[in-house]
């Protein structure tokens, strides 16, 4: 960190401590207890209240929406998450237009996720960038305009592991985050019940150096809809520290810092040529430098129990017991329920697209005392969590 951050950080800890404490509580019904102890005393997916602590623990997050079943970051996927119990509904992965508007995709590269190969008009588009230091080819949000882009249909992401859901290609538009907003206001009236969102801001330093920062448009739509409080059902998320650090200081939402392999460095410290992995972030010392300014932490799954050298499962690291000892939650990703995506040791056969045995890797997982998991199949994770909940 250099010294503007920590400057910054000084300036902000104090108001964010103070939201921490408001927004999560203080006595351990969501953090800081151990695993043992939260099945013992306050293992509950009951929790009512205000913000965070008012969702249930575990909290089932519908990863994309419901992407096991429809194609992600689609109405239809986010609308069968919600159909399917999905506490939360991570709508969706912001990246941004050529005209400055924030929509939903999983990457600023959609060739994967829509039809826009089988556009003519747009074939010329076609281009290789460097993405956060990989050259990627293929279709860029930040090339097309919003009038654009709606003409243009989504389709699944992973047709090999989800055969099925390539049935709805070319049903939905892309949804912008505008419309994400007003939507979940239309389904909390519809349902009778706060729907809760969890967007992340996608590759937020390439962007910036592109003129397209994105927290700044967060914050003004969120402002807009008077969703930029300490309490809305908003949460926000970033692999880049620097990113959750600047809406930190923008909006009063629930943050988390999302963390790939121990291994991986964030790219806004790539390119601050810092030179920390996020194995240094996952120290008590990272630990507490991220509590200074976020609420919680999305480590992969990986992260809360490493694999073996053959993918079965090996010891839990001291991971959650670390991050609640200084108030943070954890919502690691991704359970989905297909074969490959599974510990070695859950999966039934070797098809791409048979179901292995999510069921007892939800199990082990929740039995480390996460505070929730983002999953492709929240009605799966739904009886999991009802499953352990019995003991």
């Amino acid at each position: 960190m250099d010294s503007d951050q920590a400057n910054e950080r000084t300036q902000t800890t104090g108001r964010r401590a103070l939201l921490g404490a408001a927004v999560l509580g203080a006595g351990g019904a969501v953090l800081g207890l151990s695993g043992t102890a939260r099945a013992a005393g306050t293992r509950t997916a009951g929790h009512t209240g205000r913000g965070l602590k008012g969702l249930p623990v575990p909290t089932v997050i519908g990863h994309r929406g419901a992407s096991g079943y429809r194609p992600e970051h689609t109405f239809g996927s986010y609308e069968l998450a919600l159909d399917l119990g999905a506490d939360v509904v991570e709508a969706g992965d912001l990246v941004p237009t050529k005209d400055g508007h924030l929509v939903c995709r999983h990457e600023p590269e959609i060739g994967g996720t829509t039809d826009v190969a089988s556009h003519p008009e747009f074939a010329d588009r076609r281009t290789t960038k460097v993405l956060d230091g990989v050259p990627t080819t293929g279709w860029f949000t930040e090339d097309f305009t919003l009038a654009e882009l709606k003409t243009l249909r989504a389709v699944e992401r992973i047709p090999a592991n989800r055969p099925h859901n390539t049935l709805y290609d070319g049903r939905w538009e892309i949804p912008t985050f505008e419309e994400v907003l007003r939507w979940q206001d239309e389904q909390t009236r519809k349902r009778g019940k706060q729907v809760w969102i969890y967007p992340e801001t996608k590759h937020p330093t390439y962007f910036r150096k592109l003129g397209l920062g994105l927290e700044e448009r967060v914050a003004k739509l969120l402002r807009k809809y008077g969703k930029d409080g300490r309490n809305s059902p908003v949460i926000l998320q970033s692999f880049e520290p620097g990113s959750i650090q600047l809406l930190n200081r923008l909006v009063d939402n629930p943050l988390v810092v999302l963390l790939s392999s121990a291994n991986s460095r964030p790219y806004d410290f790539v390119e601050a040529n810092d030179p920390r992995t996020v194995a240094d972030l996952i120290t008590p010392k990272g630990l507490r430098e991220i509590a200074g300014y976020a609420q919680g932490i999305g480590p992969t799954l990986d992260l809360v129990i490493p694999k073996k050298a053959d993918g079965t499962l090996a010891e839990p690291t001291t991971l959650v017991s670390d991050a609640h000892k200084v108030g943070l939650i954890l919502h690691p990703y991704t359970m989905r329920n297909e074969n490959p995506f599974l510990p070695a040791e859950y999966r039934k056969g070797t098809a791409a697209d048979a179901y292995g045995d999510v069921f007892g890797a939800f199990k082990k997982y929740f039995a480390t005392g996460i505070d929730g998991v983002f999953t492709d199949n929240a009605d799966t994770g739904l009886l999991a969590r009802a499953d352990f909940l019995k003991g």
